[in-house]
């Protein structure tokens, strides 16, 4: 009789502390339903190409970049296939959080330094917060360090410079399949004939597919809206692979644009893919952790 109002009385304790305990692993999961997951690894590397891609570098990590670009396939034996020549940029960037990153660089190209900002200030995610795609703002600037061609006549320093501005919107429709695209504008503080503008607006469309965990296919192709610049001059195409190894991203490319700064390949492109006028190159990415994040 005891052990019968002994189990009565426990029973009637303990049911409000399973009462509570369900409430509680009720709120944990509300909780974890709650939660923001948020889309990664859209690309390799902040760079699809020559392009920005959507993706940032982490807060707190440098990357180090060598990018290179050998001579036109066309070119012929003589050249060994534009191996005979090539320009280089070396530069590094910086997360300075996982939204904002800085870089800068130098350039063979006319001697030129460029500089960048881009910040992502929407992310691609899924559950308490749906957002079906990414945005970032990019703008960059560069100055060109080459001598002046007539040096007899008055040549100004802001002659050199140029900028560009982006929108850049991309979406991860899945493991295998990301895209995007760049609105552009790019402003040149002077140009080279009556013909061409000094604000010139394109489109930049790119993509990677991914082939498997260490290899991805990537393209580009930055349209420039008619009657901008000279004849003669070029829409940038790029289509290469992602080769990834540790803690370095091998981009292996081929390309009709000889610059790898905004101003250069997006307006100043003379390569015809339909005559050979193609150049293979490489981007190398490095990345070093600066500064642990803080959790």
């Amino acid at each position: 009789m005891n052990q019968v109002i002994f189990l009565s009385l426990l029973l009637l304790l303990m049911g409000p502390v399973l009462r509570a305990q369900e409430d509680l692993l009720s709120l944990l999961d509300a909780g974890q339903e709650e939660q923001v997951e948020y889309t990664t690894a859209s690309f390799k590397t902040n760079r699809v190409i020559n392009l920005h891609s959507l993706e940032s570098t982490a807060g707190g990590v440098f990357d180090f970049k060598i990018s290179h670009r050998f001579g036109f396939l066309n070119g012929g034996i003589y050249d060994l296939f534009g191996l005979d020549n090539a320009s280089i940029r070396i530069g590094g960037d910086y997360g300075v959080s996982n939204r904002l990153t800085i870089g800068a660089g130098r350039s063979s190209y006319e001697k030129t330094y460029d500089g960048f900002v881009k910040y992502k200030f929407l992310r691609q995610s899924k559950g308490k917060r749906k957002m079906p795609f990414t945005a970032a703002v990019l703008a960059s600037g560069a100055i060109k360090t080459v001598n002046w061609p007539n040096p007899d006549r008055v040549n100004y320093f802001s002659s050199r410079l140029n900028y560009v501005f982006q929108v850049i919107l991309g979406r991860k429709f899945s493991e295998s399949l990301t895209l995007q695209l760049s609105p552009t504008l790019v402003h040149r503080n002077l140009v080279k004939t009556l013909r061409e503008k000094n604000d010139v607006f394109a489109l930049g469309v790119a993509g990677r597919i991914k082939l498997n965990r260490r290899i991805a296919l990537n393209g580009e192709y930055i349209y420039v809206f008619p009657d901008q610049l000279a004849p003669g001059f070029r829409n940038s195409l790029s289509v290469g692979f992602d080769l990834e190894t540790g803690g370095h991203v091998f981009q292996l490319h081929f390309t009709n644009s000889t610059a790898m700064v905004g101003h250069g390949f997006i307006t100043e492109t003379i390569g015809d893919w339909r005559q050979g006028g193609i150049r293979f190159g490489f981007n190398i990415s490095r990345v070093f952790t600066v500064k642990r994040p803080k959790f």
